[in-house]
C-alpha cells in the first residue's frame, strides 16, 4: 500500500485507536526497497514527489527517478568520482543543486537544470580551513549552505538565485563557536529550512551540542543548548526537521559503530530557544529525522541500526524496523523516502 493511501488510512486508525482496548495499536510500518544500481552509500535525498526522487552520495554519484523508484538514472556530474555529494536539494524533476563535502577544494556545488544531463559547478570552496556539511532552502531562489567554523565562527553561504551563484555571508552575526564544535555531515539534515526566513544548524563534537537559528536567512543567528549527548568528537546533533518555525525534533547521539551508542532525542516548541529531552528516545544513535505529512504529530527517525517512529511529536519513540539508513525526507503529497549504504532506498509503506 502506498503511503499516500497509507497515512489517510493511518490517520484514521490513530484515531480508532485512542477508543481501543489498550493492547490495540497503530498500523505497522516498514519499508518498500527500491534497486537503485550502485552500492555507494547515498547520505542526500530530495523526494520532490512520490513519482521523482533525487539522492546523492559517495563516488561522486547522483540518482534520480521520476516512476516512483521503478527504475533509476545515474545522472552523476562528470568527474566528480572522488567527491562525497552528502546533501542534495531538487525543486523538480529536472533542477537540482548538490554539495559536495570535505577539506578545501572538495566542498562544491553543482547545479543542474536538465534532470542531470548537464551540470554546472557554481561554488568551490577556496578556504582551506572551510568544510562544507549541508544545503538548506527556502524557496526555489533563496537558500544557504554552511561550513564547519572558520576563525571561530560557522561559515554561511548564501544565494538568491537558486544556486547559481554564491557569496559568503559576515561572520559578525553568528555566536562563537564552542572549542571542537562542527557539524555533521551524515544526512544533509544539519541545516534545514522552514517558511521564507527560518533556518536551524545542528552542530556537536563539543562539550555542548547545541542548535543555532536564524530568523533573518542566515544574517544573524542565536544558539541553545540541547540536551542530546556530548563531551565528544563523535556526539551531538545529527539531524533535524521542523513542522513549522516553532515545533522542531533534533536527533544524534555517538556515530561510531564501535561505542554503546547512546540515544538521543529532543524537542522543542518555540522554535529552538529551548530543547528539551524525549522521555523515550530512539534506543540508539540517530542520523535523519523526518515530520509525517497531514499528521501533525507523527515522525520518523533513521539511522544504521533501525528506523523509529514517534506519534507525540517527538517525545516518545518506538522501533518498527531495523535496517540502515542514514537520511528521511517525505513529501506534500503524502510519501517519505529514506537512503543509505550500499545504495539502499526504501519508500515507507503498511505492512
Amino acid at each position: 500500500m502506498k503511503l499516500r493511501n497509507a497515512l489517510g488510512v493511518l490517520s484514521a486508525a490513530l484515531v480508532l485507536t485512542a477508543s481501543q482496548p489498550a493492547q490495540a495499536g497503530p498500523p505497522r510500518l516498514g519499508w518498500e526497497l527500491k534497486q537503485t544500481g550502485t552500492t555507494e552509500r547515498l547520505r542526500g535525498l530530495s523526494p520532490v514527489s512520490g513519482n521523482v526522487v533525487w539522492a546523492s552520495g559517495s563516488g561522486g554519484v547522483v540518482l534520480r527517478t521520476v516512476n516512483g523508484g521503478r527504475t533509476w538514472q545515474n545522472v552523476s556530474p562528470p568527474g566528480t568520482e572522488t567527491l562525497q555529494f552528502r546533501d542534495i536539494e531538487a525543486f523538480d524533476a529536472d533542477r537540482a543543486v548538490a554539495l559536495s563535502i570535505g577539506e578545501g577544494t572538495d566542498s562544491r556545488v553543482y547545479r543542474t537544470e536538465d534532470g542531470g544531463r548537464t551540470w554546472a559547478e557554481t561554488f568551490r570552496n577556496d578556504e582551506p580551513r572551510a568544510f562544507y556539511d549541508c544545503l538548506a532552502f527556502f524557496d526555489r531562489r533563496h537558500g544557504l549552505a554552511m561550513s564547519d567554523p572558520v576563525d571561530g565562527r560557522f561559515r554561511i553561504l548564501a544565494t538568491d538565485d537558486g544556486g547559481r551563484s554564491w557569496r559568503v555571508l559576515p561572520a559578525d552575526g553568528m555566536p562563537e563557536a564552542l572549542p571542537g564544535e562542527a557539524g555533521f555531515a551524515a544526512s544533509g539534515q544539519c541545516l534545514v529550512a522552514s517558511g521564507s526566513r527560518d533556518v536551524w544548524l545542528a552542530a556537536g563534537g563539543a562539550e555542548r551540542a547545541r542548535v543555532f537559528h536564524s530568523g533573518d536567512r542566515g544574517r544573524t543567528w542565536t544558539v541553545a543548548d540541547t540536551p542530546v549527548p556530548a563531551g565528544d568528537p563523535a556526539r551531538g546533533v545529527f539531524g533535524l526537521a521542523f513542522r513549522d518555525r516553532h515545533r522542531g525534533i533534533a536527533v544524534g547521539g555517538d556515530y561510531r559503530p564501535d561505542q554503546q551508542s547512546p540515544s538521543a532525542g529532543a524537542v522543542t516548541r518555540d522554535g529552538g530557544r529551548t530543547w528539551h529531552p524525549s522521555s523515550a528516545p530512539p534506543p540508539a544513535y540517530r542520523s535523519g529525522v523526518a515530520w509525517l505529512p497531514h499528521l501533525p504529530f507523527a515522525a520518523v527517525a533513521v539511522g544504521p541500526s533501525g528506523s523509529d517512529v514517534t506519534y507525540s511529536g517527538g517525545r516518545s519513540w518506538e522501533t518498527f524496523d531495523g535496517g540502515s539508513f542514514d537520511t528521511v525526507s517525505c513529501t506534500r503529497d503524502l510519501t517519505c523516502w529514506a537512503s543509505g549504504e550500499q545504495g539502499r532506498v526504501g519508500r515507507l509503506v503498511l505492512r
